[in-house]
């Protein structure tokens, strides 16, 4: 039987802004507790995991506005390329990513890599942008 995937905190995941830092780790934290009710078809579970999936989304267009507003305010070069990720995973969730497409083991299993991919590459890509940001 497969199994959902966890993904715990890591070092290395910081960008180096405290928000973003805390949103992404409760957005991790969000990927884990879905993996609680991938396995079993009692309603109560189907209805947790929707819950916690429809909370996930909302968590995330916050989280979305907020690394927005640090890339405005740091004149990255990258924003455009951040409201194309935004973009996407909204079409995503949405469309494709859903419980009518996949099944919740799969649903989980995609959003943690997807989450975990978006935390790495922000780390990378917002760190240089911080660091270059004009000081008061």
């Amino acid at each position: 039987m497969a199994v959902p995937n966890q993904v715990q905190w890591n070092p290395r995941y910081s960008v180096g802004n405290e928000i973003l830092d805390d949103q992404h780790q409760a957005i991790l934290a969000q990927c884990n507790a879905l993996a609680d009710h991938v396995v079993g078809t009692d309603p109560e579970s189907d209805l947790k995991f929707h819950t916690l999936f429809n909370e996930l989304t909302a968590r995330a267009r916050e989280h979305f506005s907020s690394e927005e507003d640090l890339l405005v305010d740091c004149a990255c070069p990258t924003l455009e390329e951040h409201r194309n990720e935004c973009d996407e995973f909204e079409y995503l969730v949405a469309e494709i990513v859903t419980t009518d497409n996949f099944d919740k083991l799969e649903l989980q299993k995609f959003l943690i890599f997807w989450w975990v991919g978006h935390i790495l590459d922000s780390a990378e890509r917002y760190r240089a942008c911080a660091a270059s940001s004009p000081t008061d």
